[in-house]
């Protein structure tokens, strides 16, 4: 095999046209894309029937026109800051007790031992590439699987769900979350402002505002792919997923902002250096790998929408079923060329996994891989960090940064374009049947009908401990005190919404800092200290 990786890396077997490697049925000409997925249908679009509307998730077509718009290279936006390792992903074979090719044909999933390597960034979501690691934020953790199919990116957070449901709302969410653009400072009245007119953000600020909100490191947090997905089976049979990573030994550890603070003191950079000194002791993290399962349908029977990111799934009714494990057992080599060119995308699937028809999920399948070509450059599957581990063959040619071309051998190197019959790649074969979701509705701009924007917010704020409670009214009043009283009104009627108790204690705490006393639910420095000895001890997720 012809070795297409530069040297200084650890990224070993990087695919190419030459990379021997290949799914069953795949020959030296079968055409793929630069994920290492065999394309079976190089000609149609995926359309809501045969004569449209095309649908966003249509990944092979906007991977190949958007690399098309790029033939004749910045910081990430959002997911700066962040750290990341190599490891394995060993299957059960199982999903829960039942064999996992019940739900999907993903050939990752279905032998008991098999081990697919992977590669992990964990990141702050909103603070540039200088900041603290404890800052108050989402944390993100993306998973790159190097399968036998080609990549599957598993893209999400730390916490389950997310602020917003609809991808037109994310630049704003995102720049109100930014420093104000005429003076470059952050201020809280700007998100909030924001999220005085995004109700169903209520149940993620509950999350955010409590210790869950800054996590103690990257090895103690929980994963969770926020969208809902879809498994599909050799029939065609689809179920819905979602996808969570739990901490197997390390246990999971947050932070109160009084211990947070003493942190940020001392090392802006404890959770990255926490990561790598842990690996290089043989101190290897690990995550079991878990899916909730739910058939695929609108489920009028429940008081929100199974594809609302903005909700959990309830796992006395969804309970996790474990599919796997991850080990992360060797750091980078080179930080530059692993972990801040690592690019991942929300549309990268392999064979037996799917798209929902979850909005955010359909924006992000684009936002992503776009914004990889924006900021890596037009080939940047070709980096060895980001290239799959198997044969590629596709007519994808030129760019900034060509580092090969991906022609297989056999093809003529005249032929760039598909069909051909003159030695050029030909189409996979189906692996099985395809999954053809159903759909008679109108094109609307309409919001979903169960939006439900704070009964789950409320059941987190009574599920959460006396203490994290206190924190969480402590580090809400603390930030809205700098906000003008409509915003302020508006948050504590959402809190009001979801829990009575939750509203009373934030109005109350604010009208005390107006007063110069302390608010309710502050906490003393020593109170603070014995919290996060507390949160230390806690293992149980949510």
């Amino acid at each position: 095999m012809k070795d297409n990786h530069s040297n200084g890396t650890s990224v070993e077997g990087v695919g190419g046209s030459l990379d021997e490697r290949r799914s069953p049925g795949e020959t030296d000409t079968t055409l793929t894309d630069r994920q290492g997925h065999p394309i079976a249908d190089n000609q149609n679009i995926r359309t809501v029937g045969n004569r449209g509307p095309s649908t966003l998730e249509n990944y092979h077509f906007i991977e190949k026109i958007s690399h098309f718009d790029r033939e004749r290279i910045p910081e990430r936006v959002v997911h700066a800051r962040g750290a990341g390792a190599h490891g394995y992903f060993e299957a059960y074979g199982k999903v829960g007790d039942e064999p996992v090719a019940r739900y999907t044909r993903a050939k990752l999933f279905q032998e008991a031992g098999k081990r697919t390597p992977v590669f992990v960034r964990f990141s702050t979501v909103v603070h540039g590439g200088h900041s603290p690691e404890t800052l108050r934020d989402p944390r993100g953790f993306a998973t790159k699987f190097y399968t036998e199919d080609g990549n599957w990116d598993l893209v999400g957070n730390n916490l389950k769900i997310f602020f917003i449901r609809d991808p037109l709302k994310f630049p704003d969410m995102v720049h109100s979350f930014r420093p104000d653009p005429v003076t470059n400072f952050n201020d809280p009245e700007r998100m909030f402002d924001f999220l005085a007119g995004t109700p169903e953000a209520t149940h993620m600020v509950t999350f955010v505002f409590s210790p869950w909100g800054i996590p103690a490191n990257y090895r103690q947090m929980q994963g969770s792919g926020v969208n809902t997905y879809k498994w599909v089976n050799a029939n065609g049979e689809a179920v819905l997923v979602k996808y969570h990573w739990e901490p197997l030994k390390q246990g999971i550890k947050n932070l109160t902002q009084h211990e947070a603070e003493g942190i940020q003191a001392k090392n802006y950079s404890h959770a990255t250096q926490d990561l790598y000194e842990a690996i290089e002791r043989g101190e290897f993290p690990e995550w079991e790998l878990c899916v909730q399962i739910l058939s695929d349908g609108e489920h009028p029977e429940l008081d929100f929408d199974p594809l609302d990111p903005t909700k959990l799934w309830d796992q006395e009714h969804f309970p996790f079923l474990p599919v796997g494990k991850m080990v992360l057992d060797r750091n980078p080599e080179n930080y530059f060329a692993e972990v801040e060119q690592a690019a991942f995308g929300t549309g990268v699937l392999v064979d037996g996994l799917d798209f929902s028809d979850d909005k955010l999920l359909q924006g992000r399948t684009f936002s992503y891989s776009d914004t990889q070509r924006h900021r890596v450059g037009t080939n940047y599957l070709q980096l060895p960090i980001n290239a799959p581990k198997k044969h590629v063959a596709t007519n994808q040619r030129d760019g900034q940064m060509t580092y090969y071309v991906d022609r297989a051998e056999g093809q003529s190197p005249h032929v760039n374009y598909e069909p051909s019959l003159l030695d050029g790649l030909t189409e996979a074969k189906p692996q099985g049947k395809d999954h053809e979701p159903a759909y008679q509705a109108k094109l609307v701009h309409h919001k979903i009908d169960r939006t439900n924007d704070f009964k789950q917010a409320g059941e987190t704020y009574r599920k959460f401990e006396n203490w994290e409670r206190d924190e969480l009214i402590g580090n809400l009043v603390a930030a809205l005190q700098v906000c003008r009283p409509p915003i302020r009104q508006r948050m504590i009627d959402y809190f009001t919404q979801a829990d009575p108790e939750y509203g009373r204690r934030v109005a109350e705490g604010l009208a005390q800092a107006d007063a110069g006393s302390p608010h309710l639910g502050s906490v003393s420095a020593q109170q603070g200290a014995d919290l996060a000895e507390r949160m230390g001890r806690r293992t149980d997720g949510y």
